[in-house]
């Protein structure tokens, strides 16, 4: 292949924002962190709905599914659904919207299919995953991205003296670091009282969006050399909890809402 094609593929490889990059979503124990929350917080009879739609499987494994169908090209109508693009000083109804959708579009649609009824088996199967799985996706601030640097994974860092980017040590590096397995992430921040559980869960998923656009500042506070670590960690770990333990009880929420409402 002549060097200039070589050279203009590697170009729009780096800027396309529906690159299938593994960095584009909540690294796995925190999707399962919020789907073990959603589970002490679900109905009886939500919990039995679920497990007539997915089985034995557990909703914390389930959240992951979709993550792990972006290696089967039948699914790549979904690789832009994991995120969402809104600049600062926009909502989500100013900006141009994504032709293949995103993450706000694909769960207020799935949710309220869902909801609707009238699904096949596998249709029902899948789409509730994929809400599983959103939910998480739309309270990690960086998948509220803002069109610059594609969520952050193109804001190059050292993490603990490693090379990361920013969106990968929002992901996973600050959770990874904690060294505490996802039941014990879960039982650590899963003490919410039962006002403040009903308070999150009246927000929609654009309000979602929107408070994750809120920590803009405290994501992008780097120092000049960009290399982060334990100060870092410290200043922001309590954002990555509340946003897990939040995602969780609002997945309740929407599972409740769709199966025992």
């Amino acid at each position: 292949m002549p060097i200039f094609l070589v050279a203009l593929l590697v170009f729009f490889t780096s800027w396309m924002p529906n690159s299938n990059s593994n960095d584009s979503r909540w690294g796995q124990i925190g999707h399962y962190v919020t789907g073990h929350v959603a589970s002490n917080h679900i109905t009886e009879k939500t919990a039995a709905e679920i497990e007539r739609v997915i089985g034995k499987e557990s909703i914390a494994v389930a959240t992951v599914w979709m993550d792990d169908i972006r290696s089967d090209n039948n699914y790549d109508y979904t690789n832009t659904w994991h995120w969402v693009t809104i600049p600062d000083g926009m909502t989500y109804e100013e900006t141009v919207k994504n032709p293949e959708g995103d993450v706000i579009w694909a769960l207020e649609k799935y949710i309220r299919e869902l909801k609707e009824g009238g699904l096949t088996a596998k249709e029902e199967s899948e789409r509730l995953k994929m809400v599983m799985h959103m939910v998480g996706d739309i309270h990690q601030p960086l998948h509220v991205g803002t069109g610059e640097d594609r969520g952050g994974n193109q804001a190059r860092v050292q993490w603990m003296g490693e090379n990361s980017n920013l969106h990968r040590v929002w992901d996973s590096n600050m959770i990874e670091s904690r060294q505490m397995s996802y039941t014990e992430i879960t039982m650590n921040i899963d003490v919410i009282d039962e006002e403040t559980v009903a308070e999150w869960q009246s927000a929609t998923v654009r309000e979602w969006a929107m408070e994750s656009m809120e920590y803009r500042e405290n994501v992008y506070d780097l120092p000049d050399n960009r290399r982060i670590g334990y100060e870092y960690r410290y200043q922001n770990y309590h954002i990555v909890k509340k946003r897990l333990v939040q995602a969780g009880v609002r997945l309740a929420g929407v599972l409740n809402d769709i199966y025992d409402s």
